[in-house]
């Protein structure tokens, strides 16, 4: 694998790694939300506009997020920041379209996520996503998110070895969102039945965590950075997805819905954290895939990066203003938390620049 020549490149300490982030991803994370922002403002149907708008506004640090992955090599970061950014907002639209959405229909939400697979597939054609919707015209919004993955991909030097790879995490994901979307008496038959036909793949994981590991980009995001580098090959791509899926993707997403339940409670959303007899018992699962994602991440190359990655999970989400209101969410973060140094060296961290955001 060629990881040592791209070791070079990635921060080894959790100093370096915040320095890179603060210093060169999150201004250009910003630089190109503000750009797709310009594109969206100009969306002529008012509820798609409305929907692009809000989630930039209120998904804006799922790219921040993302972009963790252009700190390991700043030299490309001007393919894997708009790549990164791209993809993760066509997935942050797309989710704001189905969860707060005028249909109900299968068709429909299969339909817009093929948008998502064409974005990560450089020869595939641009088509009509809103055709089974009565929202339809966005200016070409859409199709310019889709654009740019696919511009992005196709100056990866080794996107050949990770594509099938990539489209099937995507593929993984579209599923997902069509089944916890649909009308709302068969989405749990149907994410069930889904589970049975992949559960061979995953030992270990309950139904809801299997759920929880297709809704994260991570695994398609950390493949993007292994692409931007020369000679690698296909062992190497199933080496990253294997580390990555399902442990630290579960991980990601557990933690998403973790600090969502209170939310999800009031707008009776589906939330894959209240599947378990009491608070004890997801403390316990969070924290067992927690430490299997810690020792997958032991078989690639460079390992103190993705460890830093998981740390940085675990701070990103627990030090959320919304962990604070929720007593429950709280204890659970507390518990968490006391299991790393190093996840509260970069809460500490976040949390420093939560402040200085809101000053």
């Amino acid at each position: 694998m060629p990881m040592p020549a791209r070791a070079r490149h990635v921060p080894r300490t959790p100093v370096l790694l915040m320095y890179r982030v603060y210093k060169y991803v999150l201004p250009e994370v910003r630089s190109e939300l503000r750009r797709l922002r310009t594109i969206a403002e100009l969306i002529p149907d008012t509820e798609l506009r409305t929907q692009a708008l809000a989630s930039m506004t209120n998904k804006q640090f799922h790219c921040e997020g993302g972009g963790v992955y252009a700190a390991a090599n700043l030299g490309k970061r001007h393919i894997l920041i708009p790549l990164i950014v791209a993809l993760q907002t066509i997935s942050d639209y797309l989710d704001n379209l189905c969860d707060r959405s005028t249909s109900l229909d299968e068709g429909d939400f299969r339909l817009l996520h093929q948008s998502m697979l064409d974005a990560v597939n450089p020869n595939a054609p641009l088509r009509d996503y809103y055709a089974l919707r009565s929202e339809r015209e966005d200016g070409g919004y859409l199709h310019e998110l889709v654009r740019t993955c696919q511009s992005c991909v196709n100056r990866l030097p080794s996107y050949a070895s990770v594509q099938p790879f990539v489209s099937e995490l995507v593929g993984l994901y579209g599923d997902l969102q069509v089944y916890k979307h649909i009308v709302k008496d068969r989405r749990e038959p149907l994410l069930l039945a889904w589970w049975e036909k992949h559960s061979h793949k995953v030992p270990g994981l309950h139904w809801n965590e299997f759920a929880a590991a297709t809704g994260s980009t991570l695994g398609m995001f950390m493949l993007f950075l292994a692409a931007a580098e020369e000679g690698l090959t296909v062992s190497d791509a199933i080496m990253i997805r294997d580390a990555y899926f399902p442990h630290i993707c579960s991980l990601h997403i557990m933690l998403d819905y973790l600090i969502d339940q209170e939310e999800d409670r009031e707008g009776g959303d589906l939330n894959f954290c209240n599947y378990y007899d009491d608070q004890s018992r997801l403390v316990e699962r969070i924290g067992e895939i927690a430490r299997r994602a810690r020792r997958d991440v032991q078989a690639l190359p460079a390992p103190g990066f993705h460890r830093m990655i998981i740390e940085g999970l675990l701070a990103l989400y627990l030090s959320d203003p919304k962990v604070r209101e929720q007593d429950d969410v709280r204890r659970v973060s507390k518990h968490l938390m006391r299991k790393s140094p190093l996840t509260r060296l970069f809460f500490w961290g976040n949390s420093v620049w939560i402040r200085m955001q809101q000053s």
